[in-house]
């Protein structure tokens, strides 16, 4: 379980093909301080296990089903990646709970800047529309952000300076792919009313 606050914004700095999955090796001193195989680190909001680490970067196995379903399939050297390690229960949650399970693929389909902060619009996908509400919480690449504007296919988030300067928020570009999780609690919420039967 992650809180969407960003702790590294780190690097990606190998992807090995195996055929049915890749080999990701991150950069991430930060992240990697308490870190060792067998533990989780959220990349741009994907809970990866780590394999093996030096230190200074870390390795993970990233299966088809997770590169079909993230951004992550896009990854390559150079590329810059959120880092997140897990919630631990004396921690503070300051976001909101992240499970690390990327629910579906967004589009960036437009910022808008202001003198000290911006607005992001991102395509949404129409299996995920009904868990956004305007105010609510959503993991936009592994950040956690509030709603602050929703439309039929699309939702906006408002970035503060620091998450512009800390997070890949600041460097997507319109026609960028980036991870969404929705809200576990507005899924849970749904199929118990739903009887269980979603």
């Amino acid at each position: 379980m992650f809180t969407g606050l960003v702790e590294e914004l780190g690097e990606v700095v190998a992807v090995e093909d195996l055929g049915d999955s890749v080999r990701l090796s991150v950069r991430g001193p930060r992240v990697l301080a308490d870190a060792g195989p067998g533990d989780s680190i959220a990349v741009n909001g994907t809970c990866l296990t780590v394999v093996d680490t030096d230190g200074q970067t870390f390795t993970a196995d990233v299966m088809a089903e997770t590169l079909r379903r993230t951004s992550l399939r896009a990854s390559a050297p150079g590329r810059k990646v959120n880092l997140e390690r897990p919630l631990r229960l004396a921690d503070r949650l300051g976001g909101h709970l992240v499970q690390g399970h990327v629910d579906g693929v967004g589009e960036v389909l437009a910022r808008q800047r202001a003198e000290h902060w911006e607005v992001v619009r991102v395509a949404l996908p129409a299996d995920l529309a009904r868990y956004l509400v305007p105010k609510g919480s959503v993991a936009v690449d592994g950040v956690s952000l509030t709603v602050s504007g929703l439309g039929d296919d699309w939702f906006e988030v408002s970035l503060i300076p620091t998450t512009l300067a800390h997070t890949t928020l600041g460097l997507v570009a319109v026609g960028d792919p980036v991870n969404l999780e929705v809200d576990v609690l507005a899924k849970y919420t749904e199929r118990l009313l739903a009887g269980g039967s979603s």
